[in-house]
């Protein structure tokens, strides 16, 4: 009888543990080839990729103005006493560290930029996936770049679907 209550009560908790592991579903998704896939970020790297050769052109141009000066200066050095030699040669350097500080703002702003407007992109996405898991019922949606295997439902093509995207 002992061992008939000890039996029933392994049961019990076995039968409990299976229900519990069958209630979880686990699912994955590629974040990054999903926001790659959205329309917004194809918008935002043009943005991006025009505000960079924006930014590239300026540069180039600054950069081709301080060699024109140099060639200058180093062509009229001979003929320049040493003190306005070394004034120009102080003024060249306050020009190099004003082109390389220009160089500097402009990948600062451009990153600025887009995370400004990946952060509503990233929001968007996060929306959709927890939308697709909340309607199919999965406890938890894993990172699929992180995972040794992943046999377990995609929901990217789900999700891709409720973005609208093909």
């Amino acid at each position: 009888m002992k061992q008939f209550r000890t039996l029933l009560l392994v049961a019990i908790i076995t039968l409990g543990f299976n229900s519990l592991q069958a209630q979880t579903k686990v699912g994955h998704i590629s974040t990054d080839l999903l926001i790659s896939l959205m329309p917004e970020t194809k918008v935002l790297n043009t943005e991006l990729e025009k505000l960079s050769k924006t930014y590239e052109t300026e540069l180039k141009a600054e950069e081709a103005k301080l060699e024109a000066k140099l060639k200058k200066y180093e062509a009229e050095a001979k003929s320049q006493t040493d003190e306005v030699n070394q004034q120009r040669g102080i003024e060249v350097q306050q020009d190099q560290q004003n082109l390389y500080q220009a160089s500097q703002v402009a990948r600062e702003d451009i990153t600025k930029k887009r995370n400004e407007k990946l952060k509503p992109i990233l929001e968007k996405a996060k929306k959709a996936i927890e939308d697709v898991a909340s309607e199919q019922g999965f406890t938890y949606v894993l990172e699929a770049s992180t995972l040794i295997v992943a046999n377990g439902t995609d929901l990217l093509p789900a999700v891709k679907a409720k973005l609208g995207i093909n």
